[in-house]
C-alpha cells in the first residue's frame, strides 16, 4: 500500500448564489478550483494516484438522510430562483442551485471513492477536494453551506462495506460539526472530536450541545469530545496542546481502523469566519500527527475556509504531509493561552471517567516492560509538547538491547518523531549509548561543521 489520492472534479464548482446574502456570499467557487490549482502548481497533483469521481448513490445518501429530504432536494434542480430562495428558507445560513443537488451527489461519491482506494490498499491516504461542504448537515436538514453530510456518510459506508468497528473523525473546522454529532451520538464505534469557535455560545451554531461536556448519549457516552475555543485568536501552539493533551491520547486509545478528517481551513489565519492566528504550517503537522493511527488509512476532505490565501497554503500544507514530504518548522511554540488551557483540562476533566489515559499518571522514563499505552501517553503528553517547543534541528534516537520496546511502537513514536526538524532524523538500534554519543558528535559535525552550533533532541530507549 503507498501513493497518495487526490479526488477533484471541476464540476464541483459549477454552482453559486443567485441573491443577495451577506451570510453565504464567502462561499464561493473558488473556494474549490483555487484549492486544486494551488496543489497543482506546486507539483503535488502530478505526484499524487488519480482516482476518479463518481456520484454517490441514493442508497448512500440514505445511510445518513431521511427519505423525505432526500426527495426535497432532488426537485430543487427544475426550481426557479424564487422557488430556491422560499426553499432554502425553511433551512439555516445555506443557499441552493439548479445544479447543487449534482454537485452535492459528486462530493459524496468523491469522499467514498477516496475510502474505498484506502481500504482496498490502492492508495496509503488521500484527500478530497468537495464542494458543497457537508459536517452540518444533519439527517432532514441542510445547514451551514452543507446539504449532505459527505464525512458522515463516509463513515457509515466505512463501516457497513468494510466491517470496522472504529472510525475516528477529527473536526478542525472552526465551526462546529453538529451534524456529524448527531449521526454518531449514540455509536461507541465512531469516536468524533471536534475544536471550534464557540465563545460560550455566543458563535454559530449557537448550540449548548457544542461545549465540552456534551460527550454523547446512551452506548456512545464518552466517544463524542468537543473543544470549544471561548475566544478569537488562537495559535499553532494552542492548537498542538489540544492535540497532544486530548485528541491524541484519546485517539491511540481507540485505536481507529480509519480515520475521517474533516478538514476545514476556517480555522486558519486570516479566515473571516475563524478569526484564529494559526498558520497554514500547522495543518501539515497535524496531518503528519495523524498519520500514524489507523496504519496510515487518513482521508481528508475538504469542509470549510473562506480566506483564499490561507485556504489554498493550508490545503497544500496538508498535501506535503500526506505525500510524506518534511513537515515545515513552526516558530514560537510555547504554552497554550489560558482560555485554550481552560478548555483542555474541562475537556479532560469531564472526560477522565470514560478514558483509561485521563486515570494514569506516568513518568518520562522508559524503562524495560512497559506497557504499549504508557510509552505512547508519555510520548504524546510529555516529550512532544517539550520537543515542539525546543524546535531541534536533529533528532537521535537510540534503541538498546535492554528497552524491551516493541518494534511496532517504536515505529509509531519514530514516526511521530519525523514530524520535528523537518524530518531530519538518525536512528541507532542496538549500539551501546555512549558510543552512540560519540558517532553522534561525529555525524553533527559532518552535517554542520565544527563552528556551526545547532539543537538536537538524544531520545534514548533503554
Amino acid at each position: 500500500m503507498s501513493g497518495t489520492a487526490l479526488i477533484y472534479d471541476e464540476e464541483m464548482s459549477r454552482y453559486q448564489l443567485l441573491w443577495d446574502d451577506p451570510v453565504c456570499a464567502i462561499e464561493i467557487p473558488e473556494r474549490l478550483t483555487r484549492s486544486y490549482e494551488a496543489v497543482k502548481s506546486a507539483g503535488l497533483e502530478k505526484r499524487c494516484v488519480p482516482v476518479s469521481v463518481r456520484e454517490g448513490t441514493e442508497e448512500e445518501i440514505l445511510l445518513y438522510h431521511s427519505k423525505e429530504y432526500l426527495e426535497q432536494v432532488k426537485q430543487t434542480p427544475s426550481m426557479s430562483v424564487e422557488e430556491l430562495k422560499t426553499f432554502t428558507q425553511q433551512f439555516g445560513d445555506v443557499y441552493f442551485h439548479p445544479n447543487i443537488y449534482n454537485c452535492a451527489k459528486l462530493a459524496i461519491g468523491a469522499t467514498l471513492q477516496l475510502v474505498d482506494s484506502v481500504m482496498k490498499g490502492k492508495v496509503r491516504n488521500g484527500m478530497a477536494l468537495v464542494r458543497p461542504p457537508g459536517h452540518h448537515s444533519q439527517r432532514s436538514a441542510a445547514n451551514g453551506f452543507c446539504v449532505f453530510n459527505n464525512v458522515a456518510i463516509a463513515a457509515l459506508y466505512a463501516k457497513k462495506h468494510y466491517n470496522l468497528n472504529r472510525v475516528l473523525i477529527v473536526d478542525w473546522d472552526v465551526h462546529h460539526g453538529q451534524g456529524v454529532q448527531y449521526c454518531f451520538e449514540e455509536d461507541p464505534s465512531v469516536l468524533y472530536f471536534s475544536w471550534h469557535r464557540y465563545e460560550h455560545k455566543s458563535f454559530w451554531p449557537n448550540l449548548d450541545e457544542s461545549d465540552y461536556n456534551t460527550v454523547g448519549k446512551g452506548k456512545g457516552t464518552g466517544f463524542n469530545i468537543n473543544v470549544p475555543w471561548n475566544k478569537v485568536g488562537m495559535t499553532n501552539s494552542d492548537y498542538l496542546s489540544v492535540f497532544f493533551h486530548v485528541l491524541l491520547p484519546a485517539a491511540y486509545e481507540f485505536d481507529p481502523e480509519l480515520v475521517l478528517v474533516s478538514a476545514g481551513f476556517d480555522s486558519a489565519i486570516g479566515d473571516p469566519e475563524g478569526h484564529m492566528c494559526a498558520t497554514p504550517e500547522i495543518f501539515g503537522h497535524l496531518t503528519h500527527l495523524l498519520m500514524s493511527l489507523a496504519r496510515g488509512k487518513l482521508c481528508v476532505v475538504l469542509e470549510g475556509g473562506y480566506n483564499l490565501t490561507s485556504l489554498t497554503q493550508s490545503v497544500c500544507q496538508t498535501m506535503h504531509s500526506l505525500l510524506g514530504d518534511p513537515t515545515p518548522s513552526l516558530s514560537g511554540i510555547g504554552s497554550p493561552c489560558r482560555s485554550a488551557l481552560e478548555s483542555v483540562v474541562n475537556v479532560r476533566a469531564v472526560h477522565r471517567k470514560y478514558w483509561t489515559f485521563l486515570k494514569l499518571m506516568f513518568a518520562f522514563n522508559f524503562i524495560a516492560g512497559q506497557s504499549r499505552a504508557s510509552v505512547m501517553q508519555a510520548v504524546i503528553g510529555l516529550l512532544l509538547p517539550l520537543a515542539y517547543e525546543f524546535s531541534p534541528d536533529l533528532v537521535l534516537q537510540v534503541l538498546t538491547s535492554s528497552s524491551g520496546l516493541e518494534m511496532p511502537v517504536w515505529a509509531q513514536v519514530s514516526s511521530l518523531l519525523q514530524g520535528l526538524a523537518q524530518g531530519r532524523t538518525l536512528y541507532s538500534y542496538l549500539l551501546n549509548f555512549f558510543t552512540f554519543c560519540l558517532l553522534t558528535t561525529i555525524n553533527l559535525n559532518v552535517i554542520y561543521g565544527e563552528t556551526n552550533t545547532k539543537e538536537h533532541i538524544i531520545v534514548k530507549w533503554s
